[in-house]
């Protein structure tokens, strides 16, 4: 599929001598869900401001829908929708007027059907009337993501659209989310809620220290890189791991009733036969067993301790 975002050595350089991003090289397709994951300060915020054009690089080359962010700026920006972290909205504007100048902003006709059909969505009908300001916080936010809803983007960015949310907005927000999707919208994630970026991404991107560690489908890098867990449950509890067992380099957790085994599913011998055997040589007897796989979140955390 092609790439609707192209992202070439791209690099940031602040006053002061920081680099933000080093050389970040991205294609992100249409239609896709890409989550960035990173910790803070990796250049998350930066890299999705110098897509949307309110930062300027230092270098490198960004376009979106073949048009260069900087040469072609409008036609890039009009294919853009940002939902950003700050909350930044004139108080004392009506809720309806304040999405009804986003759009014409992007030169788009007035269309209060399709405004009415995002703000009913994101539960803001009812508040259409309201000034900004007897908004809560949570409501704010959805007015933020119905701005950026309101031009019809073909590229949405969610920056961290969730963080300090209720539960009924992260749901609304997911369900329109997956609406986007299947009008074939590409949304590029940032979160620091891995389940959800482990829930909806189609693919998922890792950055820190301004660089781009890797960008894998998401099922393809939990496959690859993650590692599964034996959980041996016992009967009674055991003081410490056996002699005969230190070779398998066991957890003992649970106040000693349970051993964990981590194994590599793609390696050609797990050893768990060999485990299981050498558990029943030694006397020990089992109560339950079963497997966890590593999560996304684990992924994560594994990729970004070895490049700290």
């Amino acid at each position: 599929m092609a790439a609707i975002v192209s992202v070439t050595d791209l690099t940031k350089t602040y006053d002061g001598g920081f680099q933000a991003l080093k050389g970040v090289s991205l294609d992100i397709s249409e239609g896709e869900i890409l989550a960035l994951l990173g910790p803070n300060g990796a250049g998350k915020t930066t890299l999705i401001s110098a897509i949307c054009g309110m930062i300027t690089p230092s270098s490198g080359k960004i376009s979106v829908g073949g048009h260069d962010i900087i040469d072609d700026y409008r036609a890039a920006r009009r294919l853009i929708g940002l939902v950003p972290q700050e909350i930044n909205l004139e108080p004392f504007e009506k809720v309806i007027n304040t999405v009804r100048f986003t759009r014409g902003l992007f030169g788009k006709p007035r269309d209060d059907a399709y405004l009415e059909k995002i703000l009913r969505q994101l539960s803001l009908w009812d508040k259409k009337d309201a000034p900004i300001k007897e908004l809560s916080g949570g409501m704010k936010r959805r007015v933020l993501i119905a701005k950026a809803l309101s031009h019809e983007p073909r590229v949405l960015f969610l920056d961290e659209p969730t963080a300090g949310v209720d539960v009924e907005l992260r749901k609304d927000m997911w369900e329109i989310v997956e609406g986007l999707r299947a009008d074939g919208v590409t949304i590029i994630l940032t979160t620091h809620y891995i389940e959800e970026a482990e829930a909806i991404a189609d693919r998922v991107g890792v950055i820190t220290n301004g660089e781009i560690l890797l960008v894998r489908p998401k099922d393809e890098l939990i496959q690859q890189m993650g590692k599964k867990e034996l959980w041996i449950e016992l009967p009674d509890a055991i003081a410490s791991v056996p002699v005969a067992l230190e070779s398998f380099d066991l957890r003992l957790e649970q106040d000693g009733t349970r051993l964990i085994y981590a194994y590599d599913t793609a390696s050609e011998r797990t050893g768990i036969t060999k485990l299981l055997s050498t558990l029943s040589d030694e006397g020990i007897t089992l109560r339950d067993v079963s497997t966890r796989q590593s999560s996304l979140e684990d992924i994560f955390v594994g990729l970004v301790g070895e490049n700290a």
